[in-house]
């Protein structure tokens, strides 16, 4: 019953979804599929590329600043604000994670940068609640709209009321972390700092980049170096998913048709593969929205395929941990894995206690049947969660 008019929907999705818009995609599919596949190996090698560049300049440009910069964040509240409102500005955890992964190399104590990778799970889901904003011109669209845009605003909320506490009493996932790592080195002939292909490719543009500035002050070469990293980081991670998109689109909506009805456990599975191909988040759980919107499935029933992007999305921070050599190289992958732990708990935590599994829909259904009544208050929810309570408790915690 759900198949045709999936099909028939396909195309309003695409033309409705924030991140890479039909005509983009379309153009792209116009290209050759081996073309495609180059430019994709071409952006992943940007994207190590920059992580490299981000860790290096960071690390020079705070050698002598360090103490004082890592203590602004060393609150775990402002640690969770930064990585939420700069993923929210951003518009990509899969960005904003890798740009940790590399400043963990580049000495960011890891205690810091776990709050913003829980941070950075809430920025995410702004995109799927500005894509609800699509319907708004109809009140019933866009009550069903808001609903399951929210319902992945509230799950992630949730996650970190749960986790970040523990977090912080007990280094929870810094110890699951550090022991997936060990896990890892185990056995292995040499350890994760030893020679690294992925380095060796990069350096040799790092080091160019940095000869070329070798009469700079430190901080403006760190400043410069960080900069570039983290332009690359936005372009290569952004094209990225419009190309994987292109080469996916049909194999994502096979998935996306087999994985709904068919179970808790499919649809997680399914909304994790389906974003791995994507490589976003916020693409897989967008392309929901005008679905639940038109009626042509339940904001249930696309609950669990939204919890299993958020996994899927980790695969980003991983890859981008391995173009990470030398003594901060475990560092740069347990970061990784915190990502992925923090994100694979909370869903089993969460989706697998019957009380908590129902408040994220509960609660994003009673929420948008006001801001259906209201049409504005949709407009304030966002600005107001994503921007101004983060902010505003910036400059209370100064």
């Amino acid at each position: 019953m759900i198949l045709s008019p999936l099909l028939k929907a396909n195309k309003q999705i695409m033309q409705k979804e924030a991140i890479a818009p039909a005509d983009i995609v379309s153009g792209l599919s116009a290209l050759p599929r081996v073309l495609r596949w180059f430019l994709l190996l071409f952006l992943i090698y940007l994207m190590l590329l920059a992580v490299g560049f981000i860790g290096n300049g960071f690390k020079v440009a705070t050698q002598q600043h360090a103490r004082e910069l890592f203590e602004f964040a060393a609150n775990p509240i402002m640690g969770l604000i930064i990585g939420m409102v700069c993923t929210a500005l951003i518009q990509s955890s899969s960005t904003v994670s890798s740009i940790i992964v590399a400043m963990v190399a580049g000495g960011l104590p890891i205690t810091i940068a776990i709050p913003m990778i829980m941070g950075a799970n809430i920025g995410t889901s702004i995109t799927n609640t500005i894509v609800s904003l699509g319907h708004i011109k109809d009140k019933v669209e866009f009550q069903r709209a808001f609903n399951a845009a929210t319902m992945h605003d509230f799950f992630n909320i949730f996650a970190v009321f749960i986790f970040l506490p523990l977090e912080i009493m007990f280094g929870l996932f810094e110890h699951i972390s550090e022991a997936m790592v060990n896990l890892v080195a185990l056995g292995t002939t040499t350890d994760i700092g030893g020679f690294n292909v992925i380095k060796a490719s990069t350096a040799p543009i790092i080091n160019f980049v940095t000869d070329l500035l070798t009469n700079v002050n430190d901080i403006y070469s760190g400043l410069v170096k960080a900069t570039l990293g983290l332009g690359l980081i936005i372009f290569s991670i952004t094209w990225m998913g419009k190309i994987m998109k292109s080469l996916m689109i049909g194999r994502a909506l096979d998935i996306l048709k087999s994985a709904l009805g068919k179970g808790p456990i499919t649809g997680i599975t399914s909304g994790a593969v389906m974003t791995v191909l994507m490589q976003s988040s916020s693409t897989t759980t967008s392309l929901m929205v005008p679905l639940v919107g038109n009626g042509i499935v339940t904001a249930r029933s696309i609950y669990p395929f939204t919890l299993g992007a958020n996994i899927g999305t980790c695969i980003t921070a991983l890859v981008a941990a391995l173009a990470i050599d030398g003594p901060n190289a475990q560092l740069a992958l347990q970061i990784a894995f915190v990502h992925l732990s923090y994100n694979v708990s909370a869903v089993v935590f969460i989706f697998g206690i019957a009380f908590l599994r129902e408040l994220p829909v509960n609660l994003s259904y009673q929420l948008s049947l006001k801001v259906a009544e209201q049409k504005m208050f949709g407009v304030a929810y966002i600005v107001g969660v994503f921007f101004v309570l983060p902010l505003s408790a910036v400059l209370i915690l100064r």
